[in-house]
């Protein structure tokens, strides 16, 4: 459902896109820095709330689409991206932004993620990867590191965690970055440029737990302070340079933009159908002809 729109005088601000309901994360949670720079991004684009549809799934970053001013709908648990993918194919000119967390979006919606990033839909999907499951209490996300303690590895976690960024490169995403919460300006600017590219933008967002990850003298925003940098001289074009810096880790984690081909249509560029403009812009029902042509071809 639409937010209740307020008209914008002049060139959009980030209080524009302010929601009417205040955030309910933790104190100090990652996810807010994503909000801000979100609001900002928008702001930036220069475009009408009702330009912009915000999506989710399930989980704490998944609320976010009640905390802003755009269209907006909150789905099931790993099905965003394939809410998305209809929203956009239907009306191709909305900006499509989908939020969500690794549980949501790299374990149920792991099918998704996948084919999504395949067929170049034309959106850009933010994850707030914070490497746990945060909302149920903290069990083990396919981001955990190994070795890790939790909820549901008390023992510590045996399995392999994902790398969503090499993933996202060797599966088709046509525009894939890094980003960290605390970092807002690089963040918003990833996230406007994201908007800006035509095709899958993907950015996997750093955005820490402090309910779950803070334990004792250890601090997870000092932990991720001490071990991200931002890429320097790096080819977005090449594709094997890319992976090599996505696999990086430790104290070598890399923020910035990945990789980036302008070359490759999306979906909604190839779909003949959507030639004549969006689907929800066209009449309904069919023509005669069409009706005639149909039968024809069935007999």
């Amino acid at each position: 459902m639409a937010k209740k729109e307020r008209p914008i005088q002049g060139a959009p601000t980030a209080r524009d896109f302010k929601g009417d309901v205040n955030p309910d994360w933790c104190p100090g949670c990652g996810d807010f820095g994503v909000l801000n720079a979100l609001q900002n991004a928008y702001a930036k684009i220069g475009r009408g709330n009702h330009d912009h549809l915000t999506v989710s799934g399930i989980g704490c970053s998944s609320n976010l689409p009640g905390f802003i001013n755009t269209y907006g709908m909150h789905t099931l648990h790993g099905r965003s991206l394939a809410v998305a993918t209809g929203a956009k194919l239907a009306n191709h000119d909305l900006n499509v932004v989908v939020t969500g967390g690794d549980g949501d979006g790299y374990g149920i919606g792991g099918n998704h993620f996948i084919h999504t990033m395949r067929k170049n839909i034309d959106l850009l999907y933010i994850v707030m990867n914070n490497e746990t499951y945060g909302l149920t209490i903290g069990q083990a996300s396919p981001t955990t590191v190994i070795g890790e303690k939790t909820k549901s590895t008390p023992f510590g976690n045996i399995e392999t965690p994902l790398n969503p960024v090499a993933m996202a490169i060797v599966s088709g995403a046509t525009y894939v970055a890094r980003a960290f919460s605390s970092e807002g300006k690089h963040l918003a600017e990833l996230m406007y440029n994201g908007m800006q590219h035509k095709g899958f933008a993907f950015i996997d967002v750093i955005s820490p737990c402090i309910t779950w990850k803070d334990k004792g003298e250890f601090k997870i925003f000092d932990h991720w302070k001490e071990r991200v940098n931002f890429l320097e001289d790096h080819d977005t074009s090449d594709k094997a340079a890319a992976l090599e810096q996505a696999v990086k880790d430790g104290h070598e984690t890399q923020l910035g933009l990945f990789y980036h081909d302008t070359s490759r249509p999306s979906l909604d560029q190839m779909e003949p159908v959507l030639e004549n403009g969006p689907m929800a812009h066209q009449p309904l029902g069919v023509t005669p002809e069409q009706g005639s042509a149909i039968i024809q071809r069935m007999m």
